[in-house]
């Protein structure tokens, strides 16, 4: 048995694992995720989320210090990932060997929205997402399950869905040393 084979058998265990148990408690399923940047002084946003931290920046040209990839780098990933991922666990479940997939993001800006100048949104105008495999599959096979994975491929849907987004505001005043006499 060879490595790729010992690992797609431990991923189709633990998927089948996950699943038996959201089978029998969907309402468990229900989640809510949260994470947090803060700035403090520059550009520089440092994020949480349970266990797991980043850093994201701009570079000099902005004002940054380049302490860490730029926001946009992490959407673009967490696109990439989940979609690659998505992909792989779908053909681990139904017995397709893939030997790589590879996820490509482009995105299209007009960078001068983002300082409020010009017509355009900030927003991205577009985006290409781009999957290559490799496999000795059935082409329409592959087709279909790429398909049916980006069917249910949350940051692939989260970017080409419409969806409900509220900001919300809160405002602390900062004691002077007025206020404290």
């Amino acid at each position: 048995m060879t490595d790729h084979q010992t690992q797609d058998d431990r991923i189709r265990a633990s998927q089948s694992s996950v699943i038996q148990r959201m089978t029998a408690d969907p309402a468990a399923c229900q989640r809510t995720y949260s994470t947090t940047g803060e700035i403090r002084t520059g550009l520089a946003c440092h994020i949480e989320q349970g266990r797991f931290s980043a850093t994201t920046d701009l570079g000099p040209a902005m004002g940054g210090d380049a302490a860490g990839p730029s926001p946009g780098f992490y959407a673009r990933s967490g696109i990439v990932g989940c979609v690659a991922i998505g992909i792989k666990m779908l053909a681990v479940r139904r017995g397709l060997v893939l030997e790589r997939i590879t996820v490509t993001v482009e995105t299209d800006f007009d960078d001068t929205a983002l300082m409020g100048l010009g017509s355009n949104p900030a927003g991205p105008m577009k985006t290409r997402v781009a999957i290559g495999i490799e496999s000795n599959e059935d082409s329409a096979r592959i087709a279909e399950m790429v398909n049916r994975a980006l069917e249910h491929d949350p940051w692939f849907l989260a970017l080409r869905d419409a969806q409900v987004v509220e900001p919300r505001l809160n405002l602390t005043p900062i004691a002077t040393a007025v206020d404290a006499a």
